[in-house]
This record gives structure tokens, C-alpha cells and sequence, in this order.
């Protein structure tokens, strides 16, 4: 394929991401699916024998999908309207949907999915662990059809009594902006089981600073950028520093930048960093418009990198990526999809008989089923699963790569055909 096609389609698949957001805003398509399928299908042109699978171009991929989550996360705090404020236990309790989904829903599907991958898929210990890590978090990037929107002005009269009126969309990005400090550990530990041995070799060490330690030191960190940074921005004494005056939004990649690199040099886990700075930032003057900038920009950068994501893995889909697929791994992630997660989030939102209370919030029966459905999985899969096999040897780690990648277009075709008619009928739902 010569470098002027390239271009070619290329322009073609950028001008599908301009138009398809508009285009499918109510249809029962979305737009990850045409991308992924437009990816297929470029995958099916000659690529001159050149490997553009992510075995072959490990590194080139994990660092792309990191930053296209850490510019996710940073979107995602940016959106969330609702305050958590560390010091008052009402605020604490406002945010139980995410305690619930991060302290139960994910912890079973670490467990379920690794277990099945054990004994299933017949992987390695080491290796089913590491699909079960990989696997479990809702993912910040594709799953923002069903996510808040953005941040919401609030009245000039009241300007911090800005809160999500909609549970269910603060449920899953309130989750997806948080579940990787808990998904990162047990990437760790399943790192450590392949390179290290059994747990007794490594398991102090694991709790003490990769479970606790490194979610402290991120979250710490977090909060100390984003302060300085809104201290700068909004009431900074130096009227050209005062960057909410002027509306310049790129203080916010500069937020990702600063935050996530931060954490990562001194050993915290960055995507909670810019989680925590982009909730710190919010907190600044919550109601403020400049908010809005700093999150248009975010989001269009996040939409072109998630147009080369997925069109990359179309195309690595249709260039050898599944080969190692197997029966086992198509049913892991069948049941990943429609049982595991599902059960999981209802053994956490209650079952759909009970009156379930998540903060001051009553949840519905459509409600707890949408929130305990709707656990996209994506990019994030991606990152972990590049990051992990650069650390340590997985024997299986193209059985490993087939079943996330087939997971993850099970879960975009799936969750994208079902997110705008589930949230039409949850909308109608409550009408009633």
C-alpha cells in the first residue's frame, strides 16, 4: 500500500469521525462500530507483508492507547458535575454508585473472568489473571454514549449546586473514570506471578505498595496539580496567568501532561492522577464556562485518537490478530459480555426486585439493569494487555491478544447497537 493511499484513507476515516457522532446520534449504530468496521475493511488491502498487528508493534500501542485513555480520564472528571468532597461523609455518599461498582462489580469480574480463563481457555495461572485484570474495567473512551456529556453551567445564583440528575450516566463514568486504580494492581500481580513466582515471594510487597501505595501517591498527587493549576487559572494574582479569563483550554492537556507524568515518576499510578487533577480542576469554580473550554478540546482530541485505535485494530482484525482465537475464548467473552458483568453489577445496584438506594437516589429496576449491562470494554483493555507482555513473558500471549481484541469488538458492536435504544427506554421508563 503506497504512502498516498495511505493519506487517502486516512482522510476518509477522519472525515467518518466529523460526520458519524451527528449522523448516528439516533440511530442504533455508533460510531466505534463503523469505525472498526471501516478498519476491517482496510485490512483487507495489501499491507506489503508488513505486521501491523499489536504483537508486532507492542510498544507503538501501548503508548498510544495510554495516551488516549489518560486524555479520556482527563474528560471524564472534567464532566462530572457532581462534587466529592473528602471531608464531608454526604459527599462520600453521594458517590456509592462508583464505591459499589469499583468494591463489587469489578472484583467478581477479576474473579470470574480469570477463573474461566483458567478453566475454560486452559490459560496459565499467571495469564488468566492478567485477562481477568485486562478485562474488568468499564472503559473511559468508547463508553461516553452512555456517559454524562460534559460540564453543565450552573446558575449564576447558585453556582456550586451543580449535581448529575441521572444516575445511571454518573454510575458508569463516575466508574470508568475511577476502576483503574483497581484494575492496575492485579495487572501487577499477574506481572509478578509470571516473572516472580508464587505469592508468597511477592504478596506483602503487591498489598502494601502496588494495591495501597501507588493508588495513594496517584491520587495525592492529583490533587495537589490540579490545585496549583486551578490556583493559577482562576485566581491567580498576575492577571495574564488567570487563564479561565482568557479561555485558553490548553491548560487542560497541560493538566494530563503534568499530572500523569508526575505520578508516574514518582511511582503513583497516573491515570488516577489525572482523574483526581481533572476533579480537583472542576472543583475550582464549578460553575465556571471555562470548564466547558478545557473539556471541547479534550473531547476532540479523545475522538481523533480513538479514531486511530480502532481503525487500527480493525485493520489488525483482518491481518492475524484473531488468529489464535478460540471456541473457549469466543465463550469467555460471550459471558463476559451478557453474564458476568450483568450478574456483577447486580449483586452491586441490588437485583431487579429490590429498591436499591445508591446515595439519595432510589435506583429503578431499568436503572440497576442498564448500570450493571453497560460495562464497555476497550481501549483501556488494550493498554494494560501492551504494558503487561512488555513486563514479563506470557507463553499464551497470542491467545491472549485474539480474546481481548475479539472481546472489545463484542463489546462495541454489542454495547453500540443497544446504548441509544436502552437509554431512550430508561428515559421513557421514567416518565412513568
Amino acid at each position: 500500500m503506497s504512502a498516498d493511499t495511505v493519506y487517502l484513507l486516512a482522510g476518509a476515516a477522519l472525515l467518518l469521525a466529523v460526520i458519524l457522532p451527528t449522523l448516528l446520534r439516533r440511530a442504533a449504530v455508533s460510531a466505534p462500530i463503523v469505525l472498526l468496521v471501516v478498519g476491517a475493511l482496510m485490512g483487507l488491502l495489501p499491507f506489503e507483508d508488513t505486521d501491523v498487528t499489536p504483537m508486532g508493534n507492542r510498544a507503538f500501542i501501548e503508548h498510544l492507547t495510554e495516551f488516549t485513555v489518560i486524555i479520556a480520564l482527563m474528560g471524564v472528571g472534567l464532566a462530572l458535575d457532581r462534587p466529592l468532597d473528602l471531608r464531608r461523609f454526604s459527599s462520600w455518599r453521594k458517590w456509592s454508585a462508583a464505591w459499589r461498582l469499583l468494591g463489587i462489580t469489578m472484583p467478581l469480574s477479576i474473579a470470574a473472568v480469570a477463573f474461566v480463563g483458567w478453566w475454560v481457555v486452559g490459560l496459565a495461572p499467571a495469564a488468566a489473571l492478567l485477562l481477568g485484570a485486562v478485562l474488568a474495567p468499564t472503559d473511559p473512551v468508547l463508553a461516553s454514549d452512555v456517559q454524562v456529556a460534559g460540564p453543565t453551567p450552573a446558575d449564576e445564583g447558585a453556582p456550586d449546586e451543580i449535581d448529575e440528575s441521572d444516575e445511571v450516566r454518573f454510575a458508569l463514568t463516575s466508574e470508568a473514570g475511577l476502576n483503574d486504580g483497581l484494575a492496575f494492581p492485579f495487572v501487577y500481580a499477574a506481572i509478578f506471578l509470571a516473572s516472580m513466582g508464587p505469592v508468597t515471594e511477592w504478596g506483602l510487597r503487591w498489598l502494601g505498595w502496588e494495591l495501597l501505595g501507588k493508588v495513594f501517591v496517584g491520587v495525592l498527587l492529583g490533587l495537589v496539580v490540579g490545585w496549583l493549576l486551578a490556583k493559577v487559572a482562576f485566581r491567580s494574582p498576575t492577571p495574564s496567568l488567570r487563564l479561565a479569563e482568557t479561555g485558553e483550554p490548553l491548560l487542560a492537556l497541560a493538566a494530563v501532561l503534568l499530572s500523569y507524568g508526575t505520578a508516574e515518576v514518582l511511582g503513583g499510578y497516573g491515570f488516577l492522577a489525572v482523574f483526581t487533577c481533572a476533579m480537583t480542576l472542576r472543583s475550582a469554580e464549578r460553575g465556571h464556562q471555562y470548564h466547558a473550554h478545557m473539556h471541547e478540546i479534550i473531547e476532540r482530541l479523545e475522538r481523533l485518537l480513538t479514531l486511530v485505535v480502532l481503525l487500527l485494530l480493525g485493520i489488525s482484525m483482518t491481518n492475524g490478530l484473531l488468529r489464535g482465537l478460540s471456541l473457549e475464548a469466543i465463550l469467555l467473552a460471550v459471558l463476559l459480555i451478557f453474564v458476568i458483568r450483568p450478574v456483577a453489577g447486580l449483586v452491586a445496584c441490588g437485583p431487579p426486585r429490590w429498591r436499591t438506594h445508591i446515595g439519595d437516589h432510589v435506583l429503578t429496576r431499568p436503572e440497576r439493569l442498564t448500570v450493571s449491562f453497560f460495562g464497555v470494554r476497550g481501549v483501556g483493555s488494550l493498554y494494560y494487555l501492551a504494558y503487561a507482555t512488555g513486563q514479563a513473558d506470557f507463553a499464551e500471549h497470542q491467545l491472549l491478544w485474539s480474546t481481548v481484541a475479539f472481546t472489545i469488538a463484542l463489546s462495541v458492536l454489542v454495547h453500540g447497537v443497544w446504548a441509544t435504544p436502552v437509554m431512550r427506554w430508561l428515559e421513557s421508563s421514567r416518565a412513568f
